[in-house]
């Protein structure tokens, strides 16, 4: 979904009936996004309803293990996760520790940062992984950078995925009928950049 950018203040979505106004944020000189971090990190209630209902429809999957990216995907992996009876989760860091050894780093490039950064898994995440039916989650997919940067880092330790799951699918980039979401967010652009974007294949 691409829109044209008129000065809007808020985005109100409605999911599963529950309802809430995101603020409009620019986060490139022709692209505004509907910012949903206070949203996935702080609304508990949010958090505990959508995490059921990702939870009922990740099931069938009979995965093993739910990965993410931290941080603002955290809260609601948690949460899909103790729907689902798990007692781990695997996360991948956004820097290089010092106290981590044999791990394996991914670049990636988001929507909502300027620069590319890394997602890492250390030796306890790769083993988490290794031989595993795999989960992956992200609260948005945009581009697809990070689902991307997680499906390899799966591949390279190892395990199987069996599926990948969103709240939101964000913007006209993403393509992947094996994606699991549950609603979708605009991007709000300039008129060039509409043009731009509906000429593109």
């Amino acid at each position: 979904m691409v829109e044209l950018y008129k000065g809007q203040a808020f985005h109100t979505v409605n999911i599963n009936g529950i309802v809430r106004r995101l603020p409009i944020r620019q986060v490139d000189d022709e692209i505004w996004i509907a910012s949903n971090h206070q949203l996935v990190l702080c609304d508990v209630d949010f958090i505990e309803r959508i995490g059921r209902k990702l939870s009922t429809r990740i099931r069938e999957y009979k995965l093993d293990c739910l990965f993410t990216a931290e941080s603002k995907s955290l809260p609601l992996v948690y949460e899909i996760a103790r729907q689902l009876g798990h007692k781990e989760i695997s996360v991948a860091r956004k820097s290089v520790k010092p106290y981590m050894d044999l791990y394996l780093v991914e670049e990636v490039k988001s929507i909502t940062t300027k620069e590319s950064q890394k997602l890492v898994i250390d030796r306890e995440n790769v083993e988490r992984i290794k031989g595993r039916k795999i989960g992956i989650f992200d609260d948005v997919v945009s581009t697809g950078g990070s689902m991307s940067a997680l499906k390899n880092l799966v591949f390279r330790a190892g395990g199987t995925i069996v599926c990948e799951a969103a709240v939101w699918l964000e913007g006209p980039w993403y393509k992947s009928e094996n994606l699991i979401y549950l609603d979708a967010l605009p991007i709000f652009v300039t008129e060039r950049k509409l043009n731009e974007l509906l000429k593109t294949p």
